[in-house]
């Protein structure tokens, strides 16, 4: 389909874009990679006034140290991401994950931010971001501010973010020395996930210390299991990690869709978490 008629600007700076949506009111969208928005404008599912193109703005780009934490900028490609060599060290869930996203193509145009800032519960990033503990810095009129990924994912496809606000980077604490690893379940190449888990953990003595476990598509934004992340305390092997996965689904509210009734949504989380959690400390 041919999208609706909109103006068009492509800025060279984040304060250009920020001044630029504050003018479009409710009426601007920012196009990032545009494999989230083109879509909807090309089946008529978006009206805007005003798009603002952002991939030529610098300050949006890259990967860099800043302590203890990553900050990546929300231009960054997933392919950019996943072969970063700093991501690859000190946030190794977010390549693994992001590795997985769509296909090769996809991986090349779409954008950590625009994946983000998207707000699909069934998008793999979401719950990454959560599980990884990330903070999401907004610039504004009023100037930058960071929201916990606990609190910028709102509802289904509603991020933390005001008309006349841009995401510019993500800042994720490194995660050296702990276990980790990305488990989905999809029909098909390149589909969403049905579910999918984000599992960290850390081990001292041959058992889990601490556990974070993200869940993808299991309720109206990216969840934390925080009653698996519980019982996985003191987990020494692959019997407890069983037991513990059990707890995985607890709180959840999936919805009803052509891929899943909730219930078999909650049974996979049980499965994924068990697996992942496997996987990441090697007892599977």
């Amino acid at each position: 389909m041919i999208p609706p008629a909109f103006e068009y600007t492509r800025p060279g700076s984040v304060d250009e874009a920020v001044r630029a949506l504050a003018g479009a009111g409710e009426e601007g969208k920012v196009l990032a990679g545009g494999q989230s928005l083109l879509p909807l404008l090309r089946m008529r599912l978006a009206f805007p006034e005003l798009v603002v193109d952002v991939g030529r703005v610098p300050e949006l780009r890259g990967v860099r140290e800043d302590g203890g934490a990553l900050v990546i900028g929300a231009m960054t490609t997933h392919h950019e991401v996943v072969h970063d060599p700093l991501v690859r060290r000190h946030a190794g869930l977010l390549a693994e994950a992001t590795a997985t996203v769509a296909d090769p193509a996809v991986r090349h145009r779409g954008t950590l931010g625009g994946s983000l800032a998207h707000a699909d519960p069934a998008g793999d990033l979401p719950a990454v971001a959560l599980a990884l503990d990330a903070e999401l810095v907004v610039a504004g009129p009023g100037g930058r501010r960071t929201v916990p990924a606990r609190d910028f994912f709102v509802d289904y496809l509603q991020p933390a973010l005001a008309p006349d606000e841009l995401l510019v980077e993500v800042r994720i604490p490194k995660t050296d020395g702990w276990d980790f690893h990305y488990e989905k379940f999809h029909p098909v190449a390149q589909s969403w996930a049905v579910v999918g888990v984000a599992a960290l953990v850390r081990r001292e003595d041959g058992h889990i210390t601490r556990a974070r476990v993200g869940l993808t598509n299991m309720g109206s934004t990216p969840l934390r299991a925080t009653a698996a992340e519980e019982a996985l305390r003191g987990a020494d092997g692959p019997e407890a990690v069983a037991r513990a996965a059990q707890a995985a689904a607890e709180g959840t509210r999936p919805a009803q869709d052509l891929s899943a009734s909730p219930e078999y949504r909650q049974h996979l989380a049980r499965v994924l978490t068990r697996r992942a959690v496997l996987a990441a400390t090697g007892w599977g």
